[in-house]
């Protein structure tokens, strides 16, 4: 399986050890070794594994982004976009010119998504398709970073807009889709959310976060991060997933 990234956590286990113990002989009367079995609660390292998605993956996620932000656009709630453009018009919290940066930002993700979607809809791929859908996830993902950084100073303004309930969304699914976990290094991989339709696993994460779940618990916070940290960053590498990691075990995210 292919990773984005992995990271281990300790989860108690009942543990059983051989140990030595002395005994007293009833029949010499002489104390003597004996070996016996222990079971104890201990903590048990366990890996935690963010799937690499594939382009079916990539895909069934678009679509889910784009299906949410339908959903919302009908019950009238403004895209960053529609917003942006508001504001660029009539001023207001939003300065003149950052509105105008966004809505060109915005223009430029919305084409480029366009142009992801024509190229990966065709029913017979070349080489140089695949090179240029590889090319635009790049493109995407870190013109999506630029938006972000820009907006962060007016948070409490785009919080509430489609486009940000529809990426909330498709981080929820990449979430039940790809993440899982392996006990030990000879046991398999295996999917948090097991249901075979992702509409059930997302079904499964809200029961398990009424619900509570030994393990995942202790990771849902690390995975969300983690994915949004990968969804929205161009070419993150190893050690930015490290740092990131590092920064959420210190609390400093």
């Amino acid at each position: 399986m292919k990773e984005i990234y992995s990271f281990s956590i300790d989860v108690e286990r009942d543990v059983t050890e051989t140990v030595t113990k002395k005994r007293k002989n009833k029949e010499s009367g002489k104390m003597e070794e004996v070996s016996v079995e222990e079971t104890s609660k201990k903590p048990v390292p366990m890996r935690v594994i963010v799937k690499e998605p594939n382009r079916k993956d990539l895909e069934e996620a678009d679509i889910e982004y784009s299906i949410e932000m339908s959903k919302c656009i009908k019950r009238g709630i403004l895209t960053k976009a529609m917003l942006a453009k508001k504001y660029s018009d009539t001023g207001g919290l939003l300065t003149e010119e950052d509105a105008k940066v966004l809505t060109r930002r915005y223009s430029e993700l919305g084409d480029l998504q366009n142009k992801y979607t024509r190229l990966n809809s065709k029913p017979k791929k070349e080489k140089s398709d695949e090179k240029k859908i590889s090319d635009l996830l790049g493109e995407m993902a870190s013109k999506r970073r630029d938006i972000v950084d820009m907006e962060t100073s007016y948070s409490s303004l785009f919080n509430h807009t489609a486009d940000s309930k529809a990426q909330s969304k498709v981080i929820l699914w990449y979430l039940v889709n790809l993440s899982y976990y392996q006990e030990n290094e000879s046991d398999d991989i295996l999917p948090f959310f097991n249901a075979e339709e992702s509409i059930d696993k997302i079904d499964q994460y809200y029961d398990i976060d009424e619900n509570g779940h030994e393990v995942f618990d202790l990771v849902k916070d690390k995975l969300s991060a983690i994915l949004s940290f990968w969804y929205f960053s161009a070419n993150a590498t190893k050690e930015d997933f490290d740092s990131l990691n590092e920064d959420i075990d210190s609390g400093n995210v």
